[in-house]
């Protein structure tokens, strides 16, 4: 790696990133508006996707992932919202291909055996 370019490498092929938007200084303290809005957009995306009560998981490309939250940001600011915090925890793999489902379904089956 002595002789690359940091600044030229490829991103990870795959990541799956928790996301929460945060609109600061809506009318409101209810931010189910701008949650839909967003919802919308990811169903509109193609990538794969849940939302939870404290944010949204996303699947994708790294370069993916991190485009469509750019323009979540984008599209709350076109609708008025005039600053948004957003925090992000992403998660990648090399040593196999996991999803955000794959996750969940390990610990679903590590509880079954407590029954």
């Amino acid at each position: 790696m002595s002789d690359s370019n940091p600044t030229e490498m490829a991103t990870p092929p795959s990541c799956t990133a928790d996301f929460c938007l945060i609109p600061i200084g809506t009318p409101t303290a209810s931010l189910s508006k701008e949650v839909a809005e967003v919802q919308r957009l990811l169903k509109k995306s193609g990538l794969k996707y849940s939302m939870h009560s404290a944010g949204t998981t996303l699947e994708g490309s790294w370069d993916d992932v991190m485009r469509c939250i750019g323009q979540c940001h984008s599209m709350l600011h076109q609708n008025g919202v005039v600053r948004i915090q957003s925090d992000i925890r992403i998660g990648t793999r090399t040593d196999k291909k996991q999803g955000f489902q794959d996750k969940i379904d390990a610990v679903v089956r590590l509880l079954e055996k407590d029954a």
